[in-house]
């Protein structure tokens, strides 16, 4: 007779909800969830500190990884890598915020859709260029954009990174999530193969785009419907002086 499970390894799901509710410190929380859960499944002291540790080498390198293009990115904004893409795309006179974040939203999926997932992203993509350049489109059509505005447009833009990564990812037939479920299918005795279960995202895929981009089809036309009203003199006065473009090196009118 199997001997039913031992529960108190759950306690590590309990501490991360509740370290993740009280906004500690990500890399904390997880490591103190990995030794809660270790010490309740009966795991040796030894043998946690022994794990911790080999994780720790085996992933050295990764904050230089991960460090070294953000600094790389902060070097081109200091020297205005946002401002030469807010004039680089106002010169198109057909260019709006919508149609632009519909073409990175068709390029982000399917980029995603064949494995190139670090392609685009945040901090690499949405706040150096995406963003400025949605907001330079609207400015060259428009006019002038209130803090509120360009609020909307960064949101709106983070918004198609992930949709466009979140369900182009999926369709990839050696993407994690796939091959977790079709293992777990597997040893549930159910045969599943990868590329069927990738397929079967494509419905999902394709309706996320179409939805997607028909919200930023609306976008284009709630901000000339609201932009093209009278607005106060103080907050137009504020956003004037807030929406300057000035390039390194140049002097200001």
């Amino acid at each position: 007779m199997t001997p039913d499970p031992s529960l108190w390894p759950l306690l590590g799901v309990a501490v991360i909800i509740l370290g993740f509710v009280l906004r500690f410190n990500p890399l904390v929380v997880v490591a103190l969830t990995a030794v809660v859960t270790a010490v309740a499944a009966g795991f040796p002291v030894q043998k946690v500190l022994a794990t911790l540790g080999t994780g720790f080498i085996k992933t050295r390198n990764l904050p230089l990884i991960l460090l070294l293009p953000l600094a790389v990115i902060g070097l081109l904004e200091r020297h205005g890598l946002r401002q030469h893409a807010q004039q680089w795309i106002a010169r198109f006179q057909s260019a709006t915020a919508g149609r632009l974040l519909i073409v990175y939203l068709a390029a982000r999926q399917l980029t995603a859709a064949i494995g190139l997932t670090s392609l685009g992203g945040h901090p690499q993509m949405v706040r150096p260029l995406l963003a400025p350049m949605a907001e330079g489109a609207t400015e060259a059509r428009l006019g002038p954009l209130p803090d509120r505005i360009r609020h909307r447009l960064r949101a709106y833009a983070a918004a198609t990174d992930n949709v466009g990564l979140f369900f182009g990812e999926d369709i990839f037939v050696a993407f994690g999530a796939v091959v977790l479920m079709t293992t777990f299918l597997h040893e549930a005795g159910i045969d599943v193969e990868p590329l069927h279960v990738a397929l079967w995202g494509l419905p999902t895929g394709i309706s996320a785009f179409l939805i997607h981009a028909w919200r930023l089809r609306r976008l284009d036309a709630s901000l000339k419907r609201e932009l093209d009203q009278p607005r106060p003199a103080v907050e137009t006065a504020a956003s004037g002086s807030s929406a300057g473009i000035v390039i390194p090196g140049s002097k200001e009118s």
